[in-house]
């Protein structure tokens, strides 16, 4: 039997000499209640470390698996970018190994929250159904286990950086700031996927395809030197395109592009609100249809 999402006592009736309050549930932006999901912080946390603990359970390199991947990526971009197509002359002082894995760590983390998040609903059906507590719980925990992974990998950026001689700044403390732009970001992506795939499960599909094209329109591994100043404007409505950039900027030094920080914050936010908007409206079908 499916449980209720949060209910709202809208109407009053008489039975007797007794006063009944009708419950009916909450829908919109009522459903979404943000003391409740303070009051339920707990849950999330134990959420965020139960994926985590799935993430790393059992297996052979532990949390080395956080690295290995942006590593080997690293490796095939300057391979084929860096040296074959020449892209690693327009990094100025900065080498293109450090370049690219400044950029893929964001990136990572991005990808890697969209998918999980937008797989939460789904792949946590049963739960679902047996016992309420806020659903929304499920996507923001879903974040958790790609945060350790970034700040395991950051560990390796900074070794990176001494090695190479890249110089450390005090724009570093900029780095938890712009952690939260990339959450915000990915958050009104897979928030919105995580409702849509209950109700169509096509949507399996299209997240991987949407991260897939992402990623080619967002500047991880080239600069945006490259492209024409006309298109530039085309990049910032990307919603990890200027967090990316100004944390690639913070990292390794460079000047943060503000205009598209805020064009691409601007986005993020839209798509948070909409993406918010209709998980309460149809998060009470969720327990029937998933």
């Amino acid at each position: 039997m499916s449980s209720s999402p949060a209910l709202d006592p809208r109407a009053h009736d008489v039975v007797g000499d007794r006063r009944v309050t009708m419950l009916v549930p909450r829908t919109g932006w009522s459903s979404i209640e943000l003391g409740e999901l303070w009051k339920r912080r707990d849950l999330l946390l134990l959420w965020a470390c139960r994926d985590i603990s799935i993430r790393y359970k059992q297996t052979a390199l532990g949390v080395l698996w956080a690295v290995i991947q942006p590593i080997v990526m690293m490796g095939v971009f300057t391979l084929f970018f860096g040296h074959m197509l020449g892209v690693s002359k327009s990094t100025g002082n900065v080498p293109y190994p450090v370049f690219v894995f400044a950029g893929l760590l964001p990136w990572t983390f991005f990808a890697s929250s969209v998918t999980a998040s937008s797989q939460s609903l789904v792949a946590n059906a049963s739960i679902l159904t047996k016992v309420y507590f806020p659903r929304l719980l499920m996507p923001l925990g879903a974040v958790g286990a790609p945060l350790v992974d970034m700040a395991v990998s950051f560990i390796v950026l900074i070794g990176m950086m001494l090695i190479t001689g890249v110089a450390l700044g005090w724009s570093l403390l900029w780095v938890p700031v712009l952690v939260v732009l990339v959450m915000l970001s990915s958050l009104g992506v897979g928030i919105g996927f995580a409702a849509l795939s209950v109700s169509y499960r096509d949507f399996r599909h299209v997240v991987p395809f949407v991260v897939q094209v992402l990623f080619f329109v967002t500047p991880v591994i080239y600069p945006v030197s490259v492209v024409p100043e006309r298109w530039r404007w085309v990049l910032s409505l990307n919603p990890v395109t200027g967090p990316i950039q100004a944390m690639r900027a913070a990292v390794i030094g460079g000047v943060v592009d503000t205009r598209s920080l805020v064009i691409s914050l601007s986005v993020s936010l839209t798509l948070l609100v909409i993406a918010l908007g209709y998980f309460g409206r149809v998060e009470r079908r969720f327990g029937d249809v998933v």
